[in-house]
């Protein structure tokens, strides 16, 4: 019996690792191979038979075209099967039309395993879509992405390797292709062409050259920020992956053992790209009663509800959330939880909007598959893909003004009004 590996992600970003095992298994049920639901699954499949139109697909044409390939292609070295069978199922997923749903070659699964380790090399931006272009989801802090003024939501039209020379257009590009072209040795440059919308500095595509560099990504820090004599805790949650329980435990423990005692949190969410949705609802735990609901994951043949198991140890203290158009995907869940269950106050700029979860899975000869598995619904019944959340406060931050952080005063102007 063949065994995969898959988590659950909400991802609008391709740059860490997705997939531990939970504990599906593939079957033979009815002739077809099934993902059926073991004692750790997360996500409830009830899909028991193939559909009787995906019976009926005759895959007579595509030997015919890999035979003919094979007898007359010019040039026989580049007939290359394993790179021909990845080129198909590549294919296959492209088809949907969906960027979230994608294959992973063994190389490029390696490499997103080895993202989760915290580091690599690059210019540290994370990828997303907008309108099918690519786009940055955000850059990471002290980046070289970061110092050189890319911002959330430029769009990337072209890439230039200044190693090789070559530039290319960035149409049609999976997220995993963008990462491979944009990534590489430390010390080499890239050069992007980027496009920022309605900004009247740069009204046309303008090139950014960077130097590649290793980029180191923390998921959960907290500092104390004293202001009129209240003491608040400025967290800031840049992803949900595998270290961000563990580092949120220490954060929490920082909080509630601090002297004098906090009175507040803001907590940042702002470029947060995502990440596991059980981070999500883990984090979500921290500041809501068990048993609140955080999130329903509505699929084609299943339904799923969310709710927090956690301790709940930050609950009591007033709170204010920090977005804007970079915060996607789990930090949209969480923000959204907390507005919804909480009635916390959001701050800064509508999110990215990205509203559906991926399973992420890894296949037995080490390649991986993403697959977009279901929409996720908010408490009040509300999805938000493509839209966004809406923010209560409404406060953009001015990039002439770099010393200044427009978002984070307004957000601990709100939370003093709460303490």
């Amino acid at each position: 019996m063949s065994q995969l590996q898959v988590k659950p992600v909400i991802f609008a970003t391709l740059i860490f690792l997705f997939g531990s095992v939970v504990g599906y298994k593939m079957q033979t049920i009815g002739g077809w191979k099934q993902f059926s639901q073991s004692p750790t699954s997360l996500f409830k499949v009830v899909k028991t038979e193939q559909p009787a139109e995906f019976k009926q697909v005759d895959f007579s044409q595509f030997w015919d075209v890999w035979t003919l390939l094979q007898k007359n292609y010019l040039d026989q070295d580049k007939l290359k099967q394993d790179k021909m069978v990845y080129g198909a199922i590549k294919g296959m997923t492209s088809s949907l039309g969906d960027p979230y749903t994608y294959f992973l070659e063994p190389t490029e699964q390696k490499r997103t395993e080895e993202d989760l380790g915290g580091s690599f090399f690059g210019v540290g931006i994370q990828l997303g879509y907008i309108d099918q272009v690519l786009a940055v989801s955000t850059p990471i802090k002290g980046s070289p992405a970061e110092r050189a003024g890319i911002k959330a939501k430029d769009l990337i039209l072209k890439v230039k390797d200044e190693k090789t020379g070559k530039e290319e257009d960035t149409s049609g590009w999976t997220l995993p292709e963008a990462v491979d072209k944009i990534r590489g040795e430390k010390g080499t440059s890239v050069t992007l062409t980027m496009y920022r919308k309605d900004d009247k500095d740069k009204p046309e595509p303008f090139p950014v050259t960077l130097v590649r560099d290793e980029i180191v990504v923390p998921s959960v820090e907290v500092k104390m920020i004293d202001k009129d004599n209240k003491k608040i805790a400025h967290i800031t949650l840049t992803r949900f992956g595998d270290r961000t329980e563990t580092e949120l435990n220490e954060v929490i423990r920082q909080i509630t053992t601090s002297s004098p005692k906090v009175n507040g949190i803001v907590l940042d969410m702002r470029n947060n790209p995502g990440g596991y949705l059980n981070g999500a609802v883990e984090v979500a735990g921290e500041f809501m009663n068990r048993g609140t609901l955080v999130v329903t994951q509505k699929g084609t043949y299943a339904e799923e509800p969310y709710t927090t198991k956690g301790n709940a140890r930050l609950q009591a203290y007033p709170i204010v959330v920090l977005v804007n158009g970079g915060s996607a995907s789990a930090a949209e869940i969480v923000a959204g939880a907390l507005r919804d269950q909480k009635q916390a106050e959001l701050v800064g700029e509508k999110t990215f909007g990205k509203g559906t979860v991926q399973d992420a899975l890894k296949l037995d000869n080490g390649a991986g598959l993403h697959v977009t598995i279901a929409r996720w619904i908010m408490p009040k019944g509300d999805w938000i893909n493509e839209k966004g959340i809406p923010v209560n406060v409404e406060v953009k931050d001015d990039s002439k003004t770099a010393d200044v952080d427009e978002q984070f005063d307004k957000a601990v102007e709100e939370l003093l009004k709460k303490i």
